[in-house]
């Protein structure tokens, strides 16, 4: 909520009408099971229903007010990050209006005032996720929560907030949801919205049903022992619990009426009945089913396979054990993937070596281009990574049914205590092969831009399916990032309500090396040519891949927000051409100055 008089301004937590009057019409019925496996049997737990946080405001002694500026120390498009005594907030003024929020991003804390603000929304400078300056929901992703919202006011031309010294100190809002009206009249192998496959897709897909007020049952499975964590930490904080990374608590299940079987593998889908059969034998009927298994990484195929402490990294145990194995120990990496890559640069201080095989010439070389996967890769070699290039495994060796040497095809011979494997990764759709949903000579599940199969009622996203992306004119590409996924899963619960909305937002990604992040937005497949602005040698640098005259997407290293700052302009529609890139390059590398990328492009 936002005022302003002829004289002051100040900012205070308002619960939005909408989510309000939501959370009062929620159904009040038993709370939901929550279903884990445990030794192979599915077991229901009756758990008690915990009450949602009421109005913040409540409490007049969680209330704080501050006056934080004068009315004309901000101008129209500017924010700053104030100091309300117990927390901060971060001021906006847009269209001649002041905005407050969180200033944190609720994903993993960047300062959104060092991030990008555009038509009524700011885009995280890290990661990329969006919020609205006028309620704080998120928008775009990574992450789940939304930002609380403060109320501002404006007296004597200075400018006040309002806030719950709560919210201040949390930094983030759960949007108002839904419960599940009574589960007690429901058969437990039947439910209305049955989601296979527990990651970000699956998690966001059952948080919003929730949220937009849908009241029947959902039941979400995963092969996963654990509730959904953030998988991208497997790879960069290797060490991490799996209750560290978890994406919500046990409780927020609970509370929301999500259920949650674990440790459950489909087998089949039976779309003439509308089953889903599991490997166990166990089989639910669903009404609307959303497919998100994700992708299988690839094994390695040569002599030797089969011997201890060779690991793919799919789960917080493996990553935990590769961690415990390799300190003082000899690792050897296969494949210079992300995984790869990320994996490597976190063993680096524990192991006593690090070697890295990879098939291409450089590290990145498809997706950052040549020049950048060198610079990358010399960052690497100055941290005692070691590579051996352009060559492939033909042989793991064992002592005692243990690794102790891993053979390449050069002839080479590395010492190796424990190996990790990051050379890709295929779609997991292979139950759905006989099923009639519609997949693609790699196994992909192709949907529309509504998240719908061929099929009316099955919908599937996020690492496994191929959509047309909107910035590459609508060509169906297959984007396993985590933001993607996020965003799949939206999509695909506001069709499962018919709202009929379709998948505009651009690709976002990250990756962490040696505490220096990459970041990347756009689709640069088939890119033809980089423009480097910057200083690779220095690791500070934006290279833009081009296709033809047009940018399709965009790298940085030390430059933020601009690739935030490219990811709003891609969104808003508009196109980057390589000659503005070019005419640009003075103001950038020696300014940092971004402004030509306002109203630039057709």
């Amino acid at each position: 909520f936002l005022f302003v008089s002829a004289v002051e301004v100040k900012i205070e937590v308002v619960i939005p009408e909408k989510e309000r009057s939501k959370e009062e019409m929620s159904p009040n019925g038993k709370a939901s099971p929550l279903v884990y496996k445990v030794n192979g049997t599915a077991r229901h737990y009756h758990l008690e229903e915990h009450p949602i946080a009421s109005n913040p405001y409540h409490n007049p002694k969680d209330v704080v007010e501050a006056s934080v500026c004068h009315v004309k120390d901000l101008e129209n498009g500017q924010m700053r990050e104030v100091d309300l005594g117990c927390g901060k907030a971060l001021l906006i003024k847009e269209g001649g209006e002041f905005y407050a929020m969180g200033h944190k991003c609720p994903h993993y804390g960047a300062p959104l005032v060092k991030g990008v603000l555009s038509k009524g929304r700011v885009r995280c400078p890290w990661h990329g996720a969006c919020f609205n300056i006028g309620t704080g929901d998120i928008e775009d992703f990574p992450g789940l929560d939304s930002l609380p919202r403060f109320q501002v006011k404006i007296e004597k031309e200075k400018v006040y907030i309002r806030a719950s010294k709560q919210a201040l100190q949390t930094q983030r809002r759960t949007k108002m949801m839904a419960k599940c009206i009574s589960l007690s009249n429901y058969n437990l192998s039947s439910t209305n919205v049955l989601i296979i496959g527990a990651g970000a897709a699956g998690l966001v897909c059952a948080e919003t049903l929730r949220q937009e007020g849908f009241s029947d049952r959902i039941v979400m499975c995963t092969m996963d022992r654990h509730l959904p964590y953030d998988r991208p930490k497997l790879s960069k904080s290797m060490d991490s619990h799996p209750e560290q990374i978890a994406l919500r608590p046990k409780e927020f299940f609970r509370t929301y009426d999500i259920e949650v079987l674990t440790e459950m593998q489909a087998a089949a889908v039976d779309i003439k009945n509308k089953t889903a059969v599991f490997k166990d034998g166990f089989k639910m009927e669903y009404n609307k089913l959303l497919i998100a298994t994700g992708n299988t990484p690839k094994a390695l195929s040569c002599k030797g396979k089969e011997v201890e402490n060779v690991f793919n990294i799919r789960t917080p145990e493996d990553a935990n054990r590769v961690v415990k194995l390799a300190t003082s120990k000899n690792v050897v990496i296969v494949g210079a993937s992300f995984l790869g890559m990320e994996v490597a640069a976190y063993l680096t201080e524990r192991a006593h070596s690090v070697s890295l095989v990879e098939l291409e010439e450089v590290p990145f070389k498809k997706f950052f281009g040549e020049r950048v996967g060198r610079a990358v890769m010399k960052m690497f070699e100055s941290h005692r990574v070691k590579f051996y290039m352009q060559t492939e495994v033909s042989e793991l060796r064992e002592q005692e049914g243990k690794l102790k040497e891993v053979v390449l095809k050069s002839g080479k011979v590395l010492r190796a205590d424990v190996c990790v494997v990051g050379i890709g990764a295929v779609p997991a759709t292979g139950f759905l092969k006989q099923s009639g949903i519609n997949i693609d000579s790699k196994g992909f599940i192709v949907v529309n831009k509504m998240m719908q199969t061929n099929i009316p009622g099955v919908f599937a996203a996020g690492d496994a399916v191929t959509f047309p992306l909107a910035l590459r004119n609508n060509k169906k590409v297959n984007v396993p990032h985590w933001q993607m996924a996020h965003m799949h899963g939206r999509i695909a619960a506001l069709n499962m309500l018919a709202h009929g909305m379709e998948i505009s937002t651009v690709p976002y990604l990250w990756t962490a090396m040696f505490g220096k992040s990459i970041r990347y937005a756009g689709h640069g497949e088939g890119f033809d040519d980089v423009v480097i602005q910057g200083d690779l040698d220095e690791l500070k640098f934006v290279a833009f891949y081009t296709k033809s005259d047009e940018v399709v997407a965009v790298a940085s290293m030390n430059y933020d927000p601009i690739v935030s700052k490219v990811a709003e302009v891609l969104a808003a529609g508009r196109a980057i051409r390589k000659r503005d890139v070019d005419a640009a390059r003075f103001c950038l590398c020696r300014t940092g100055d971004m402004s030509w990328l306002t109203g630039k492009g057709s």
